[in-house]
């Protein structure tokens, strides 16, 4: 048998009489190799007429039709009329469809989008990433009603894990600024109530500022920091290693897995950080209120008992499992988010970061226009 070579025909152009290129071989990607320069062949032609005669060539594929465009696009921008002869119905389909595509090889980066087009790119993206969420939040939820009517089901060692790292790890922490929150409240209110004789007072300003509002953002807040963006960067490492699509191959949900138990483990210890924070905060302003107000101790906790009633403390607390699971559910959906690369998993924390503790800060908001509506 013959066998025929591609080497042996390669795709070559040559100028035969004033304006006509001929094109020879096989313009396929395995030939296609260096020939004279078209420079070179520009230069001998008189007229300001060339055809591009492809009669010769015996294959043609995509990286021969972008080639022949090219040189097309290199004659038109020289100033010559530039036609084809000798193409075949199968290669006028080829480059019939190449004439979309700028073949010119420019090395100029594309300009970023303005004005309206920038704004409605981010408006889109902006839509198609809230609607994103919101099926995943959608399924968590069903996920939760499902586990809360079969309580056996849920992967409770998993569930305790996350509580220790979770909680008890983060109890220093969130213990030591809510002590600091409530020296600085105290602090700043003795400086005006001590003008108007009113120092008692600071028991107030501290207890309620802090039940009903500080020490359960604040709580949020640390751990939307410290445990929403290590949801984010373990399950966006899965994501990496390929570990998610492992345990989808093996019938076994990522849901169920990873994102219920971390979400039941804050909404049970986000309100127990919050009752620490209460507690520390309320011994801060009590230290600071003895220092710069000389206010004992038991005149202090006296008035922080008719101050601080159990309505306030238990509006505080009720926030917290709403906090919770705004923090579980956005850190771990930025991490299922995460493709490529280790400078992904860095984004997507970031990013668990700043729209948990966001969306916490407008959860409060809602909950204290819901709370005024109520006359709570």
């Amino acid at each position: 048998m013959q066998r025929y070579s591609h080497a042996a025909d390669p795709a070559r152009i040559q100028l035969e009489g004033q304006g006509r290129l001929v094109c020879r071989g096989r313009w396929t990607a395995d030939a296609v190799g260096p020939f004279e320069p078209l420079q070179e062949i520009i230069q001998r032609v008189s007229g300001k007429t060339i055809t591009l005669d492809t009669s010769a060539v015996e294959a043609l594929d995509t990286t021969g039709a972008c080639l022949l465009r090219r040189i097309q696009s290199r004659l038109l921008s020289a100033g010559f009329e530039v036609g084809f002869a000798g193409l075949q119905s199968r290669h006028r389909e080829l480059l019939r469809e190449l004439e979309s595509y700028d073949l010119r090889g420019s090395t100029q980066p594309p300009q970023p989008p303005r004005g309206m087009d920038a704004a409605g790119r981010v408006f889109v993206q902006a839509g198609d990433e809230g609607m994103r969420f919101l099926a995943f939040f959608g399924e968590v939820m069903l996920r939760l009603i499902r586990f809360a009517g079969q309580p056996w089901r849920v992967r409770w060692a998993e569930v305790w894990n996350n509580v220790y790292s979770a909680g008890c790890n983060a109890v220093g922490i969130v213990g030591l600024l809510s002590f600091l929150m409530g020296v600085v409240i105290a602090y700043q209110g003795a400086v005006q109530l001590r003008i108007y004789g009113a120092s008692i007072y600071v028991a107030d300003l501290v207890g309620l500022s802090l039940v009903r509002e500080l020490a359960p953002l604040l709580a949020a807040i640390i751990i939307a920091g410290r445990t929403g963006s290590a949801y984010a960067a373990q399950i966006g490492t899965m994501q990496v290693s390929e570990e998610i699509a492992a345990l989808r191959t093996i019938g076994i949900s990522p849901l169920d897995m990873l994102v219920v138990p971390k979400t039941l483990a804050l909404i049970l210890v986000l309100p127990l950080l919050a009752v620490f924070a209460d507690i520390l905060g309320i011994l801060g302003g009590m230290f600071m209120a003895r220092v710069q107000l000389n206010i004992g101790f038991t005149p202090y906790l006296d008035r922080i008992a008719d101050a601080v009633s159990l309505r306030s403390f238990l509006i505080g607390v009720c926030k917290t499992p709403v906090f919770a699971g705004i923090i579980a559910i956005v850190g771990c959906y930025q991490g299922f988010r995460v493709s490529g690369g280790a400078e992904s998993v860095g984004r997507r924390t970031t990013v668990a970061v700043v729209h948990a503790i966001f969306l916490v800060i407008v959860a409060d908001a809602l909950f204290s226009v819901v709370f005024s509506a109520l006359g709570v």
